[in-house]
């Protein structure tokens, strides 16, 4: 019988788009309160993949990445799903904007081999998580790169989200190597 394992604890990732900058950075601070502080925030990169998004959330869109400091657990998932939707519908309120969806929130988790995105919508390549949330497998990690799937989204397979999600990686190694032994890790850093 194989020997039950833990998962090590995950990077979290959200990506932000808007067409509203101010919004984008509203909802940053928001995030911020509910998952800790941003490690690092990504380019922002002009979202025309796709005209899926214009009736709800206006023509002109940008999008950002951003990743959080410290790690959660690798079935956070679902309850990030479900506060980053709830923090969605704060903002539409808040504002005074003619879109009915002002912001999107799209949340992940990065680890050393693979990227997940979360969803509310179910096919035949993803699996319920539970609360309604479903993941998915985006982007795997192969020979020192993200690699997308069949069914990886157009902008996540730009050069610029790729080179980002790697820096995450990079980042999420050395929280890992942190948080395993923050001995070690503060003397590698030395050398």
């Amino acid at each position: 019988m194989a020997e039950l394992r833990l998962p090590d604890p995950m990077l979290l990732l959200v990506a932000v788009f808007s067409r509203h900058e101010y919004l984008r950075q509203r909802a940053r601070q928001r995030l911020e309160r509910s998952f800790g502080p941003v490690a690092q925030v990504s380019p922002s990169y002009e979202f025309n993949h796709t005209a899926y998004y214009q009736p709800t959330m206006g023509a002109g869109l940008y999008k950002e990445f951003l990743f959080f400091h410290r790690l959660f657990a690798p079935d956070c998932l679902p309850e990030v799903k479900l506060r980053t939707n709830a923090l969605e519908k704060e903002l539409a309120e808040e504002c005074d904007v003619p879109e009915a969806r002002p912001v999107n929130l799209d949340p992940g988790t990065l680890n050393l081999g693979k990227f997940h995105l979360a969803t509310t919508k179910d096919q035949a390549h993803r699996i319920y998580l539970g609360q309604g949330i479903f993941g998915e497998v985006t982007l795997r990690f192969q020979d020192g790169n993200f690699v997308p799937c069949p069914w990886t989204y157009a902008d996540y397979r730009q050069p610029l989200v790729l080179e980002f999600l790697k820096a995450a990686r990079d980042f999420y190694r050395r929280r890992l190597l942190e948080e395993k032994d923050p001995k070690t890790a503060a003397e590698g850093t030395d050398a």
